[in-house]
């Protein structure tokens, strides 16, 4: 061999032995969570340690990049088949926010929370906010929304009577069959709910793995949504207890709420108040006793013409122990409470500002009055502190609280340090639509009712359905890129503690029920009926929503009455009763057993997530940590398919197998094992119609 073909020889061998693999962009990953951000949850001036996953020996650089500024990522581990880079930082009391920059040869991409892209975009980077951290116990908890008057009537001498008093112009209504629908003009009918009846039932709500209780408002209100609070200080009675029960229904015919002295007296007299009040404390003592969390619902943007501060209907006008309301005298203590657009119509006047122009919903004017903005902070810490120990708020239309966004900012601010101080475990998790960033950066809210990136992605993918239920969009009915879209734009705006703590819904008491939205009905109850919402429905549809729910990071949330198989259009429709007698109990241990896998792995509670394949009604995702991995498949086609998923993205080993733990079908569900072999890291496998799959990777079959 002549020594220039031996040259070339040791060339090409030096060359092949060099030569990296093509590139391999599925084996890029990081994110936010305890695997690449340690510690997770860092303090303000810190130093913080940051990884990338990357393929084995397959980049020539990774780089975080922050403000500009690139930050050499160091290679410090090996395992399977990826490398890890890990640069460690010093942050500042301010949010950290950075995305990856890859270099492969001549080849360069970024990764931010897109995954990667040949883009960079602010708006998608990862974000790490010193000091800001989310309870524990709320990271992927199981919740369960509870509508007082529709969930068990307990005890029936706290029962609101008929002819009781007057809600918006005529007499409220005692509903006398529990299984009557809700009337069109429903909020003045009440079907006798209360807090007894939750203590009768927290054996089912623990047995069904719940972990938290949310309840709408519970404070006295005169409507049976009690989005209206009369005095935020007590308990309503009628929720409650009521002890002293005296006094006189309203004359037939008679409509001043001044003389609905059997009102007066249930919700002015104190040992009503009190024994109310020391009902909801045992309950949350049984709850917390079954391990149960409990979240209250804040009404604090704009309070009820019944309220004591306003007094417009004039109930606490003459009783004794209350001063004189903001509607009755231009000299109570409560006039700076408001705003009134006339200084000459006292005394009764009806001048006062209305949130969005409801003069039964009195906007409360924080900005006139430091005595309303300091008590307000004294009610959200009295109900976090003892004897109440609830854990948490959930804060209605929080948004809109204040005359200017500047102003909103403070006083959530406030409302975080007074609420925190008190109780440091609790959770503050307000009301939201469209983009939350601006109350997510550590300081204010905790997180929000996750609509946008969860409820409306999910209800749109698997229905077609406007969450109300008034309009289907057929192109977004199986539309997976769609579906990827809206969570990854709406998801970025999240930290990781707030993402982990987010109210993954599927139905609540303002939007139909999800159930209901798989019959592809556009309409209300007004317009088609009740009985319409039960037509045409699809459980199948509804167990791949709850699949999705339970697999998904953030608080899976449950409206009452949704695991029984309850129906029903938006308001009013969807505050039917709880069906006591007449459940779903296949439904029911549906979701006993889909809760009870989500608690048994923590991958599927606290993992990572990947997107791991979409096309026509199907998606496929991974939930996972370096030690354990979760595969979840949705086929919404009503024909069987069969798809490739490449299981290796989520750290698997090249052999072993992909166990099924959980699928749902077209006709119900079942937890029997079924083991497909991986071969070389990718699962093939065939999907009923209809169907959600949940497979667990295991390197050997016991």
């Amino acid at each position: 061999m002549d020594l220039e073909k031996r040259n070339k020889l040791l060339y090409l061998e030096q060359y092949i032995n060099t030569m990296r693999p093509v590139f391999n962009t599925r084996a890029l990953f990081s994110d936010t969570s305890a695997e690449y951000v340690s510690p997770a949850e860092p303090d303000a001036f810190s130093r913080v340690k940051i990884r990338f996953r990357t393929a084995k020996n397959n980049v020539d650089y990774v780089c975080l990049v922050w403000r500009g500024n690139k930050y050499l990522m160091s290679k410090v581990e090996t395992a399977v088949h990826f490398d890890y880079y890990e640069v460690e930082v010093l942050l500042k009391d301010e949010k950290f926010s950075y995305y990856f920059e890859i270099t492969s040869g001549k080849l360069v991409c970024y990764y931010d929370m897109r995954g990667c892209t040949r883009d960079v975009n602010e708006y998608y980077n990862f974000g790490i906010i010193p000091g800001f951290s989310t309870p524990k116990w709320a990271k992927g908890a199981v919740m369960y929304q509870i509508y007082v008057d529709r969930f068990c009537n307990g005890d029936k001498s706290n029962d609101v009577l008929s002819n009781e008093y007057c809600y918006i112009g005529e007499p409220v209504v005692r509903v006398e069959n529990w299984d009557q629908d809700p009337a069109t003009m429903d909020v003045r009918c009440f079907y006798g709910g209360d807090l007894q009846g939750v203590l009768d039932k927290l054996d089912y709500i623990a047995g069904l793995g719940v972990e938290v209780i949310y309840f709408n408002p519970l404070f006295v209100s005169p409507s049976n949504h009690k989005y209206d609070i009369q005095d935020y200080d007590h308990i309503d009675p009628h929720f409650g207890k009521i002890v002293d029960d005296e006094g006189e229904l309203l004359p037939s015919g008679c409509r001043e709420n001044r003389l609905s002295t059997r009102y007066i007296k249930r919700v002015t007299g104190f040992n009503n108040l009190t024994a109310s009040d020391e009902l909801f404390a045992k309950v949350v003592e049984e709850a917390h006793k079954r391990g149960l969390k409990v979240i209250l619902d804040g009404v604090f943007n704009h309070c009820g013409s019944f309220n004591k501060w306003m007094d417009r209907e004039r109930i606490y006008e003459n009783v004794d122990g209350y001063d004189k309301g903001a509607f009755v005298s231009a000299d109570s203590p409560y006039r700076s409470y408001f705003d009134f657009n006339d200084e000459s119509r006292w005394p009764y006047n009806p001048t006062y500002d209305g949130w969005w122009g409801h003069d039964t919903l009195p906007k409360l004017n924080y900005e006139g009055s430091k005595k309303l903005y300091d008590y307000i902070l004294e009610v959200a810490k009295k109900w976090v502190s003892p004897p109440f120990n609830v854990d948490g708020w959930r804060l209605d239309v929080a948004a809109d609280l204040g005359h200017s966004p500047e102003f909103n900012h403070k006083f959530w601010q406030d409302f975080r340090k007074a609420v925190k101080q008190a109780n440091p475990g609790a959770l503050i998790l307000a009301e939201h639509y469209g983009t939350t960033r601006d109350w997510l950066q550590g300081n204010e809210w905790d997180t929000v009712m996750n609509y946008d990136a969860f409820m409306e992605p999910v209800t749109w993918f698997l229905t077609g359905m406007e969450k109300h239920s008034d309009d289907f969009r057929e192109n977004l009915l199986g539309n997976a890129e769609s579906f990827w879209g809206a969570m990854i734009h709406h998801t970025s705006s999240f930290s990781m503690p707030s993402w982990q703590v987010a109210m993954n819904e599927l139905s609540n008491h303002d939007h139909s029920r999800f159930l209901t939205r798989t019959n592809h009905k556009v309409g209300r109850t007004n317009t088609l009926g009740p009985r319409a919402a039960e037509e045409g429905i699809n459980k199948a549809v509804m167990r791949e929503a709850v699949v999705i729910q339970m697999t998904w990071p953030g608080a899976p949330t449950i409206y009452y009455g949704d695991e029984a198989g309850v129906c029903g259009f938006t308001d009013p429709d969807n505050r039917r009763t709880y069906p006591w007698g007449r459940e779903d109990q296949q439904m029911i241990q549906f979701h006993r057993d889909i809760i009870a896998l989500r608690k048994k792995y923590p991958e599927l509670r606290e993992g990572s997530i990947k997107k791991l394949g979409s096309d026509y009604n199907y998606i496929a995702y991974g939930r996972f940590t370096r030690l354990d991995q979760c595969i979840i498949l949705i086929n919404n086609n009503n024909c069987e398919v069969e798809k490739e998923i490449y299981a290796w993205e989520l750290g698997t080993h090249r052999s072993g197998y992909m166990k099924v733990i959980f699928q749902s079908n077209a006709t119900g569900y079942t937890l029997n094992e079924t083991l497909y072999k991986l071969n070389t890291g990718i699962l093939n496998i065939k999907l009923p119609e209809t169907s959600a799959t949940v497979l667990k990777f295991v390197q050997n079959p016991s």
